[in-house]
């Protein structure tokens, strides 16, 4: 099992910044690709985010392209989520997940582990 540990989240204005981290407890094949889930209430879990431990590339959601940033730091075994020009609609739980697909598609049920989530507040 793969353990998911989010921090980093909080209350900000529109316009400002966060940046959210995932701790790893490890990195196996049912890990391959780590991505960043968002739910607001009332809404489905939208995806976020994507990147994978060994490169490859990294994917965004249409809704957070050019703010948002993914960047892996495999050292820490940690995913790191820069999120800028924050909105208010960005409002929601953050969560962070991992799929054991190279290339999952952008949907939550082809991720298999998942953290705790972290709230995200952007007041206007």
């Amino acid at each position: 099992q793969v353990q998911l540990v989010e921090s980093g989240g909080g209350l900000v204005q529109a316009g400002g910044s966060l940046r959210l981290s995932c701790a790893a407890s490890k990195r196996t094949l049912s890990s391959f690709t780590m991505g960043w889930f968002r739910q607001a209430p009332g809404k489905e879990r939208e995806f976020v985010a994507s990147g994978r431990w060994s490169g490859g590339g990294t994917d965004y959601g249409d809704s957070v392209k050019g703010r948002f940033t993914i960047s892996i730091d495999m050292a820490k075994n940690t995913v790191l989520l820069q999120m800028n020009s924050l909105k208010p609609e960005d409002t929601a739980v953050y969560y962070c997940a991992s799929s054991p697909l190279r290339y999952p598609p952008a949907r939550a049920d082809t991720y298999h582990y998942w953290g705790q989530g972290t709230q995200v507040t952007v007041s206007s």
